[in-house]
């Protein structure tokens, strides 16, 4: 993959976030999901409040998609923040109502059906709006089998609780404990996914300086 260009105002962003909060001794998938979720959010609590897979199991995510691992959306702000992948996102597909009325789910949960059945098995699911498509996709689980849960749905109803659901489900998983979360920061973790490089260069000039 061609190297990505950062900006002046990104790295400077990443200088001030780990002047703040040390960062180093974290693993590198760690760090990078940690690091994009509280620089697309300017909220440390992120740091205390996220709960993520294993090292190894982000390791494993990165690299399917890298070998070009679908991606699932649940809404088009989500699917509009992953900046090098266009995400399947059935939100607006025509389908949608007539499928969410025959199952009684919200037309996001049902969106999300219907995109799970485009992407196939092994997608990677980004969650920051719905938590009723969170739900859904824990019910469908072994239907769909993702490769990882990106579950960072925002609000006060039903929002903490999928995420909950999420973690005692044993999917290899994302999640945050409160209520917090959102598109951009659900973006932000699966950028974290796609491009660790800002970390992996950092890392480089942190231990190139000691």
């Amino acid at each position: 993959m061609t190297a990505r260009t950062v900006h002046p105002i990104e790295a400077e962003s990443y200088r001030i976030l780990r002047s703040q909060y040390d960062t180093a001794s974290l693993p590198p998938y760690t760090r990078a999901v940690t690091e994009r979720v509280i620089h697309a959010s300017a909220d440390f609590d992120y740091a205390s409040d996220l709960v993520l897979a294993d090292e190894a199991v982000l390791a494993r995510a990165a690299a399917a998609l890298a070998a070009g691992a679908p991606i699932v959306a649940d809404v088009e702000m989500v699917a509009a923040g992953i900046t090098r992948r266009k995400p399947f996102c059935g939100i607006r597909d025509p389908a949608a109502p007539a499928l969410a009325a025959e199952r009684g789910i919200t037309r996001s949960a049902a969106g999300l059906v219907l995109a799970a059945e485009q992407a196939g098995p092994d997608a990677v699911y980004v969650i920051g709006c719905a938590p009723t498509a969170l739900f859904e996709l824990i019910d469908v689980a072994a239907e769909v089998r993702p490769a990882l849960v990106i579950g960072l749905p925002v609000g006060f109803v039903g929002a903490a609780e999928s995420k909950a659901a999420l973690r005692e489900s044993g999917l290899p998983a994302v999640s945050n404990v409160s209520g917090k979360g959102g598109s951009a920061v659900a973006a932000a973790a699966l950028n974290a996914l796609l491009y660790e490089d800002l970390v992996s260069e950092a890392s480089v000039k942190e231990g190139n300086s000691r």
